[in-house]
C-alpha cells in the first residue's frame, strides 16, 4: 500500500523496501477549463544535483531533449504535449544503485512550456501528483498529491530522491516558482 505524503513530508524509500532498485517517477496532472487560445503544454524535468545542491555540468539537467543523465541511471521517458487521460502524464525511470556517488539529490520538477507568453499558470492546473512505483512489480510505494495551493507560478519544484546515511529516501516539496524554467535552472546553476 502506497504512503500518501504532505507537502513537507519526508519518506525512507529504500530502508523500508530493501533489495529496492529500479523505480519509476511518475507525474500527473490536468488543466482547468482554460480559453486562452494556446495548448497548454506541461513538462517534468530532473536535475542531478552534487552536494552543493547544484548541477555539475548541463547534462545533469534531464528532460526531453536530453533524456539520459547520470551514466544511463536516469532516463526521462518523453513528453507528453497535452496531459490528457488518466495515468501518469510523464514518467523518469531511475536505477538507484547506478546512481553515481557524486549526485547527491534528484529533483523532479513539472513547468508549463512558454507560460509568460501564453498567459498560463498553475492555478490553471488541478490534480498534479508525484508518485514512486516499483519497476519491478509495478506497486505504488509513495504518493504526493499537490493540491491546488497554487496561483501565479509557472514552474513547480515537486520533490527529491536524496541520499542519506546510505539510503534513499524521498522529500515531498510542493514549491512554487515564476520564471517558469529559466529560473529553476539558474536556481541549480546553469546557465539559461
Amino acid at each position: 500500500m502506497a504512503i500518501n505524503l504532505s507537502k513537507g513530508q519526508k519518506v525512507d524509500l529504500t530502508k523500508t523496501n530493501p533489495g529496492l532498485t529500479n523505480i519509476v517517477v511518475g507525474l500527473g496532472w490536468d488543466t482547468n477549463r482554460y480559453d486562452g487560445g494556446h495548448d497548454f503544454d506541461l513538462d517534468s524535468s530532473v536535475f542531478l544535483l552534487n552536494a552543493q545542491g547544484k548541477c555539475a555540468a548541463e547534462s545533469d539537467f534531464i528532460f526531453y531533449n536530453n533524456p539520459t543523465g547520470a551514466n544511463g541511471s536516469v532516463n526521462h521517458e518523453g513528453d507528453n504535449r497535452t496531459g490528457e487521460g488518466a495515468g501518469d502524464d510523464e514518467t523518469v525511470k531511475v536505477n538507484l544503485a547506478s546512481v553515481p556517488g557524486s549526485i547527491e539529490r534528484i529533483v523532479f520538477a513539472i513547468t508549463i512550456h512558454d507560460a509568460e507568453q501564453r498567459g498560463q499558470n498553475f492555478g490553471q492546473v488541478a490534480n498534479s501528483y508525484a508518485r514512486i512505483v516499483n519497476e519491478a512489480n509495478g506497486e505504488e510505494l509513495i504518493r504526493y498529491d499537490l493540491g491546488e495551493d497554487f496561483s501565479i507560478e509557472t514552474a513547480l519544484v515537486v520533490g527529491e530522491l536524496y541520499r542519506h546515511n546510505g539510503e534513499w529516501k524521498f522529500n515531498a516539496i510542493g514549491s512554487g516558482y515564476q520564471g517558469g524554467l529559466a529560473s529553476l535552472v539558474k536556481d541549480f546553476g546553469l546557465d539559461v
